[in-house]
């Protein structure tokens, strides 16, 4: 693939997705607007995207092989001949053009039979929708849930504008000017501080590190049914793990929420409760530089959970005796090896500064990300969130309301400044 021209998205790695519409027609002069503000590009084409335009034309202006399908191994560099997985690792952006109404709801019910759905089923790179369609289709109720339902997840959508559609209407439902779709791929890689960006191609400064990654929500049985828990959706602590993986690092994930799609260097450790994840992690601690605990951990459990189902019939009030479940970042603190980094997570409803530097003081963590988990901007359970990120030594950074891939790639380049290289044996 020939190297990238100097420009705004200089380095940028754009995986453009491209669907069956007529609007396919404008994506040729995206892939060349695109390298000459010096993006790489690669492209994957849907199967219906196939009958509008040939490959060959896009991998001559990609200037790099096309995938068409998910077992494509010319199109690949992993060796597995599973482009999906190949590209979903090396995409920074993935840009999904034109969007069609079936594409929409494709990724909104998150399937992945073709290149174009499973790649961004498997990505954690940040998603932008630019959708084409007939005006009806548009705003139809399930198109506008879709829709709803991307932006939930963190995408971010260049919706269509008014023009002549294929139908001969004027109508809304037009593709978005190039001007548009561009500035929301900018957003996504370059439009905020140089040390939010993704890690580089080259950037290996956590290679051969291991990193320990804690995510999802703990559940505490009640009975063999029920159990207590929260909102947690485990979306940031996968993040996190990508992050650290395109820096080189051995990641182990020890997570309470379905965990993302096997990747190199990744370990997955499956659990439940409070008890089971303090276990995982304190096994997988004494060789880790650093430790992002990211989990929603439950404060309370059962302290005798019932055997058998608890039934309705009969009852009046049910009471619970709860007891504390024990305290894994501060576990986390006193058994880390020399030269481990500790982040602790914060999920806050009121006061932020203030309820974040208490809890840094308390814990004895090196960094401590403050989110806020209500309004509408709550990073519970979304696909975004904004960071507060506070320091020992008592330096403090705000990032912006994000993708959450985003905020992870912050939070990463904070903690990786601050980790002290390892003493040669």
């Amino acid at each position: 693939m020939k190297g990238p021209a100097p420009g705004p998205l200089a380095g940028r790695r754009v995986l453009l997705h491209v669907c069956g519409g007529i609007a396919v027609v404008k994506v040729p002069e995206l892939i060349t607007t695109l390298r000459r503000q010096g993006a790489w590009v690669r492209v994957a084409m849907s199967p219906a995207a196939t009958a509008f335009i040939a490959p060959m034309t896009l991998q001559a202006l990609a200037g790099a092989p096309v995938a068409t399908a998910l077992l494509d191994g010319g199109a690949g560099e992993g060796g597995h001949g599973m482009a999906h997985l190949e590209l979903a690792q090396w995409a920074q952006c993935q840009l999904v053009v034109p969007a069609t109404a079936d594409m929409v709801a494709r990724l909104a019910v998150g399937l992945a039979d073709e290149i174009v759905s499973a790649t961004c089923l498997a990505s954690p790179a940040p998603l932008v929708v630019a959708p084409a369609m007939e005006a009806a289709m548009w705003r139809h109720p399930a198109t506008r849930a879709n829709i709803a339902r991307l932006e939930e997840r963190g995408a971010s959508i260049v919706p269509p504008v008014e023009g002549r559609l294929a139908s001969g209407h004027e109508d809304v439902g037009r593709l978005a000017p190039p001007a548009a779709i561009l500035a929301a791929v900018a957003a996504a890689t370059i439009g905020r501080p140089a040390a939010d960006r993704f890690a580089e191609p080259g950037d290996r400064a956590l290679a051969g590190a291991r990193v320990l990654v804690t995510s999802g929500g703990t559940r505490e049985p009640i009975d063999p049914v029920r159990y207590l828990g929260n909102r947690s959706s485990g979306q940031m602590g996968a993040a996190l793990a990508g992050a650290a993986l395109r820096r080189g690092a051995s990641v182990v994930l020890v997570t309470a929420a379905p965990p993302p799609p096997p990747a190199p260097g990744l370990t997955v450790v499956q659990v439940e409760t409070a008890e089971a994840m303090l276990a995982a992690v304190l096994e997988a601690l004494p060789p880790a530089r650093l430790a992002l605990l990211a989990a929603a951990v439950a404060d309370w459990r059962v302290a005798a959970p019932a055997p058998d189902k608890l039934r309705r019939a009969g009852r009046g009030r049910l009471r619970l005796d709860l007891v504390p479940t024990p305290d894994i970042l501060q576990h986390v603190v006193q058994a880390r090896p020399p030269g481990c980094l500790v982040v602790g997570f914060a999920a806050e409803t009121g006061a932020l500064l203030p309820s974040a530097q208490e809890k840094l003081r308390a814990k004895g963590v090196d960094l401590l990300v403050a989110n806020r988990v209500a309004g509408s901007k709550s990073a519970m359970g979304g696909g975004r969130a904004a960071a507060l990120i506070l320091a020992a030594d008592g330096r403090r950074r705000t990032v912006a309301y994000a993708p959450k891939p985003q905020v992870a790639e912050a939070i990463l380049d904070e903690a990786v400044r601050r980790l002290v290289p390892p003493t040669p044996d």
